[in-house]
């Protein structure tokens, strides 16, 4: 051996440690632990999201760590686009509704370092708001978008990733964002929290219950559970979606049973009309004026059907048993668009605990309210929900305690965006899809 020969390991040690700090990678990750020697240099991971949408197409572009940790894109926790008019307005032409997507994947292919391109799962999920859109023309529209991924991108792909998303997909993803950005995610499912997500055409509820309720669940058309395999632990999810029960389908459906002779969820002094799905329904209050609690009885009609389970929430619907993944709910979207409209809460607030009770006691405000006093009585309503406040708020009392069997006093979590590491992070579907994908054992 000569002396003073370096070892070959100890020069490589040295450049590792001291010249790769030097340099900077798009997408590298690098950790160092000198007391073990142990260094380990990585790239990051991203995820491709397209959601298709009713009113418009987005893409999401998340990034992490080795570790799933969600790091900042740009300044944000995604990097994202939207373009429109939705994929709708493409019924009968699917070649230009895949051509609408291409300025989207121009600009998230180049929010992803080209060197990861390879291993950046690419993905497009048709929401339940364009089912009916999507019976017609999905197999059309599918072929001409598995053709623009395969032809003009350079991500990961796979011709089953792009698909229609069932409604119970779309909630036990919106599950997995949430809990995943509580910190929640990996630790046993009894810690978890279950989410409510009221959307325009369609209601979800999500929550992970026991494996043993989970091999009782009843067998149904669209599985009741989902079995997801997340950082490391396996859950059992409930998830159904209730189509027809969203916000704006509500609406429609009790516009529909009071007829012409004038709703009584509808305020005082409004006549106008409403579009739902292609339908036009005329809106007014009836002579003897709105009324909170015929429009009580309306909305158990909306919600009431017969139900052939022990455990059931509405519309015939098995309910998941309940449970200690159910205990602590969060809910969004419309639940909180109202909320503000309402005055129930501040519009900057992006989370705040509530009580159902307080959607019947701002109901009993609104229903007394008419046309020209209802902006001042709450100046935070948008002018298209004028007509409808008193009806909203009556539909979200019922929907938590009649339809989901909240106690109208039982605390639950009002949820706008969530905060992550000093960023608000919108949670949504699209997030804990790119979660679930990432996590995945072939990713």
């Amino acid at each position: 051996m000569v002396k003073g020969r370096s070892s070959p390991w100890f020069l490589i040690l040295f450049a590792l440690i001291f010249l790769l700090p030097v340099y900077s990678f798009p997408g590298l990750s690098r950790k160092f632990s000198f007391n073990g020697l142990i260094l380990s240099v990585g790239f990051d991971n991203y995820a491709v999201i397209f959601d298709a949408g009713s009113t418009g197409s987005r893409v999401h572009v998340f990034r992490f760590d080795q570790d799933l940790n969600l790091l900042r894109q740009r300044f944000r926790a995604s990097c994202h686009g939207m373009t429109t008019p939705g994929l709708s307005s493409y019924a009968d032409d699917p070649k230009a509704a895949a051509d609408s997507l291409r300025p989207l994947l121009q600009k998230a292919e180049a929010a992803v370092p080209k060197q990861l391109n390879f291993k950046t799962p690419l993905r497009l999920g048709v929401c339940t708001s364009l089912l009916i859109f999507s019976r017609n023309s999905s197999p059309f529209l599918d072929i001409k978008v598995r053709e623009l991924f395969k032809k003009e991108s350079t991500l990961e792909y796979k011709a089953e990733w792009v698909s229609i998303l069932e409604g119970s997909e779309e909630g036990a993803y919106l599950w997995v964002a949430i809990n995943y950005l509580l910190g929640i995610l990996g630790k046993k499912y009894s810690s978890t929290v279950g989410v409510i997500d009221l959307g325009g055409g369609s209601v979800q509820m999500a929550y992970a219950i026991a494996k043993e309720s989970a091999a009782n669940a009843p067998v149904a058309k669209d599985a009741y559970v989902l079995e997801k395999n997340i950082v490391g632990r396996t859950y059992y999810v409930y998830s159904h979606s209730y189509l027809n029960y969203g916000l704006k389908a509500a609406r429609a459906q009790s516009l529909k049973l009071s007829g012409s002779h004038g709703n009584p969820c509808v305020t005082n002094g409004y006549k106008g009309t409403y579009k739902y799905s292609g339908v036009i329904y005329n809106v007014s209050a009836p002579l003897s004026g709105t009324s909170l609690w015929r429009c009580r009885a309306l909305t158990g009609e909306v919600l009431d059907a017969p139900c052939p389970y022990r455990n059931c929430s509405f519309d015939g619907v098995w309910n998941g048993g309940g449970g200690d993944g159910r205990k602590n709910l969060y809910v969004a979207l419309f639940f909180y668009d109202t909320a503000v409209g309402a005055s129930i809460i501040k519009q900057n607030v992006q989370s705040v605990k509530v009580s159902p009770i307080v959607y019947w006691n701002a109901a009993k405000v609104a229903c007394r309210a008419n046309v020209e006093t209802i902006k001042s009585i709450f100046p935070q309503i948008d002018k298209r929900d004028v007509p409808f406040l008193c009806m909203d708020l009556g539909y979200e009392y019922r929907l938590l305690v009649h339809g989901f069997g909240i106690d109208r006093l039982e605390e639950m979590t009002m949820l706008k965006q969530v905060e992550y590491k000093g960023s608000l992070v919108e949670a949504a579907w699209p997030f804990g899809c790119a979660i679930e994908v990432l996590s995945s054992p072939s990713a």
